[in-house]
């Protein structure tokens, strides 16, 4: 299992991030302490989650999954956002 940055940018005014966020939470274990940026740990490609929320998305949005190292540093967020990057990021 890996875990993934799944970051995007929705650009048409007044989006409803709903759906979108939906699908992310069905890819795996996720953690969502920043406004646009999810972590998931899933067993699913890059490309396979990219391909999944590309189809809900519009064609002028923008969307990066990549796989992240053992590695991270991290700033300013509460106990539960802190423990799960601690459990989730090896």
């Amino acid at each position: 299992m890996n875990t993934y940055i799944i970051g995007y940018d929705l650009d048409k005014p007044g989006q409803d991030y709903t759906h979108l966020n939906e699908a992310i939470k069905e890819i795996g274990t996720w953690w969502h302490c920043l406004d646009s940026t999810w972590l998931v740990r899933s067993t699913l490609s890059a490309t396979t989650i990219r391909d999944r929320l590309m189809k809900i998305m519009d064609n002028n949005d923008e969307l990066l999954v990549a796989k992240l190292s053992n590695e991270a540093a991290w700033f300013g967020f509460n106990k539960n956002c802190t423990d799960w990057l601690h459990q989730n990021i090896k």
